[in-house]
């Protein structure tokens, strides 16, 4: 496993003084396009790793930032969550931290873009108008609860691929406003919600602790390997598409 230290450049900008991230190299020469990973709540582990070696395969260099750095999920979460919620704060220094990183990297052609899953694509949703190229929202939840504060929220982001299950019951109706605010700004995107995916549905393992995963079940938390192969090709031909040379 590769981590890269980011401590240095983080605490010049202001933000986690313990940064790092996992980095997943292509095979081959490069220059390679970066992309820049969230992870879910849960943090920067197996699931994530995995997610970041299946785009290295892809030919992209993948920096899956750790969001926790300083201290883990339990001392990390829910600051994080409450600068989402206020969409400034440090998590959004530490993303243009890690895209700048890529950008100036020996091994990258200069193009960057970000992917989040469930809360990391709530924050790639927020972050799509800050320098990126193109953007990958994966289950993100919406910012704001009226359509406008949505718009306002987008207005300015780079091209999005966006994918969204019909069973998850903590994001019904997502799919559909979000497409409406970027039809509406204009904006390049392509979003598609699967009938019978959940939350989480492109992941290829169940996650959280062991006794609350039959009730993620019942809620449409978990694998969907049904639809999780479209969903990771539309990821794949949206980011050659702005990211490759």
């Amino acid at each position: 496993m590769t981590y890269v230290d980011l401590s240095a450049q983080s605490i010049a900008a202001g933000g986690s003084p313990s940064l790092r991230g996992y980095l997943a190299v292509p095979d081959g020469q490069g220059p390679f396009p970066g992309v820049v990973m969230i992870h879910e709540v849960f943090g920067l582990d197996d699931q994530t790793r995995r997610h970041a070696d299946r785009l290295a395969r892809a030919g992209y260099l993948t920096l899956a930032l750790d969001l926790y750095s300083d201290g883990g999920a339990r001392r990390c979460l829910v600051g994080t969550m409450r600068a989402m919620a206020a969409r400034s704060g440090r998590p959004f220094t530490d993303i243009a931290t890690a895209r700048t990183w890529l950008a100036q990297s020996e091994l990258g052609n200069g193009r960057t873009g970000v992917i989040g899953f469930c809360m990391g694509g709530g924050f790639a949703l927020l972050v799509a108008r800050d320098g990126f190229d193109a953007a990958s929202v994966n289950y993100g939840r919406l910012p704001g609860k009226q359509q406008e504060e949505l718009v306002e929220a987008l207005r300015g982001a780079c091209p999005i691929v966006a994918n969204y299950g019909g069973a998850d019951k903590s994001l019904k109706g997502a799919a559909a406003r979000l497409e409406s605010a970027l039809d509406q700004l204009g904006i390049e995107h392509s979003v598609k919600e699967f009938p019978t995916a959940g939350h989480a549905f492109l992941n290829d393992e169940e996650q959280g602790p062991a006794l609350l995963r039959p009730l993620m079940r019942v809620m449409g938390v978990g694998p969907d390997p049904a639809s999780s192969p479209e969903a990771w090709q539309r990821i794949e031909d949206h980011f050659a598409r702005y990211l490759k040379e």
